[in-house]
């Protein structure tokens, strides 16, 4: 079967009266890279999981104290907004194929160092640097992904892509703890570099940008929202038209209160990632008393919830979307309900014990991961040639939530009094009960943080209302006439 690129008729074209591609020839294209953009955030989140499933051996070995590993799992966020809001600017420019692949091959050569005998300051560097590569990777999937779908068409793979970043921790977690058991946690590092490794070389004869890319440049011909008449009148820009926007002063997009909700809404979720990746596995086997096997496999719950609810919520707003509802009724709103829901499950969780506390966390963590979608839904606000500028600002600048609710936990435990058992042996049922009351005490304030998270998205992620306020104010002038 051959991969090459067939023609088609794109949005631009005189000859797309309805603006739509002939699927016919590219659909299959277009869901083979879908399907390798998803085995690509699955990668990606395979590497944040990693170190909360070497934690109970990695900790002793070298020498960390729980406010320690804490600060290296936080650390894995400290360029995630610098690197992501530099790639989004240069993915307007360059193909987004040849970005993909470079952060490919950084994260698969990033994982040997550890593999190969590194200590906790090389680990604490390469989680950094690590981190830095892996913060545009949902911006850039989806951006990708958008490249081959028209915008009323979105939902379903963004949401599938959305998917994949849950899926790595369900497939990480058993094999790793396997990988774990044989051969040590070291080990784990590796057998991800060389996951990596295939799936760049796949990329590389696979991949590419699709029939919506942005264009090189503007065009007399080519179609564009009429600043004067589409949109002077307009409230909102009509979704399916979203791609033909002009480019605007991108700031203004950036201040914007539905901007500032995205990233409240996508920082709640990442606050509970850097839980669930650093703290988990230690919590299920400390606090409840999984063995290995056990936490690896329950660690994988919430993940796997996660992965249906957007599944669920991506087939929701393809629907909604099909039958002519806003990106804020069919992505924004059912965002915002599932935050709510999460930290409403996260707060009970102190009046639970047991079997119900679990369930409820596993509920929680689940409803907490749809953090793409907030990005899916700001991309409606802008054309083409910016919208990896604002989905990689937001992913970015949201990580905030990441580098806060590691350190918190670890430091909540360790005011708590829990410290570290010597390697080789478990923690007393003191030093258990001092960990489950400093994560109880995180688990109030996340559900807090979801919350406001959620409301402001429902009240406030409206793309196509900022969409009509940025064309109608703020586009930009043309290089020709600030020359002239």
């Amino acid at each position: 079967m051959s991969l090459r690129e067939p023609a088609v008729t794109t949005p631009s074209s005189p000859t797309a009266p309805d603006r739509r591609i002939d699927f016919g020839r590219m659909s299959r294209r277009a869901w083979i890279v879908t399907g390798m953009l998803v085995l690509f955030q699955i990668i990606a989140f395979a590497d944040k999981a990693v170190l909360g499933l070497v934690s109970a051996d990695a900790m002793p070995e070298l020498g960390l104290t729980a406010t320690e590993f804490g600060f290296i799992g936080s650390a894995f966020f400290f360029l995630y907004a610098i690197v992501s809001v530099v790639t989004g600017f240069l993915a307007s420019k360059i193909s987004v194929k040849w970005i993909l692949f470079a952060m490919g091959v950084t994260w698969a050569v990033l994982q040997f160092p550890m593999l190969l005998g590194g200590g906790a300051a090389i680990l604490l560097v390469t989680r950094i640097i690590l981190g830095g590569a892996e913060g545009p990777a949902t911006a850039m999937s989806l951006t990708s992904a958008h490249t081959w779908f028209s915008p009323t068409r979105r939902a379903l793979p963004s949401n599938l892509i959305a998917a994949g970043s849950t899926l790595g921790p369900v497939f990480a977690a058993p094999l790793l703890a396997w990988v774990i058991a044989v051969w040590g946690w070291r080990w784990a590092f590796g057998v991800l570099g060389i996951i990596g490794l295939v799936w760049v070389i796949a990329w590389w004869a696979i991949g590419a940008d699709g029939p919506y890319r942005p264009k090189k440049a503007s065009s007399p011909e080519e179609p564009a929202l009429d600043t004067d008449e589409t949109v002077a009148d307009a409230k909102e820009v009509a979704t399916s038209a979203v791609d033909e926007q002009k480019p605007v002063k991108i700031w203004r997009a950036l201040l914007s209160l539905a901007f500032i909700s995205a990233v409240i809404g996508g920082a709640s979720n990442f606050w509970v990632q850097g839980f669930l990746t650093t703290w988990l596995p230690q919590y299920l086997g400390t606090v409840v008393g999984l063995s290995l096997g056990e936490v690896g496999a329950v660690t994988t719950v919430p993940w796997v919830v996660g992965a249906l609810v957007l599944l669920g919520l991506g087939a929701l707003g393809h629907r909604m979307l099909h039958l002519g509802s806003s990106a804020h009724r069919a992505i924004a709103v059912p965002f915002g309900c599932a935050a709510v829901l999460a930290g409403l499950c996260f707060i009970a969780i102190q009046a639970s014990s047991g079997i119900t506390a679990v369930a409820l966390l596993c509920l929680a963590g689940g409803c907490s991961l749809a953090f793409p979608m907030t990005a899916t839904a700001i991309g409606y606000a802008v054309g083409a040639r910016q919208r990896p500028i604002l989905m990689a600002t937001l992913g970015g600048v949201a990580s905030f939530g990441a580098v806060i609710s590691p350190i918190l936990v670890g430091w909540l435990m360790t005011d708590a009094g829990y410290v570290s058992p010597p390697k080789g042996e478990k923690p007393s049922a003191e030093m258990a009960d001092n960990m489950a009351a400093g994560v109880h005490q995180a688990f109030t304030i996340t559900g807090i943080v979801l919350l406001v998270g959620g409301a402001l998205c429902i009240a406030f992620l409206r793309p196509e209302r900022l969409g009509a306020i940025l064309q109608k104010r703020y586009v930009q002038e043309p290089v020709e006439a600030r020359s002239a």
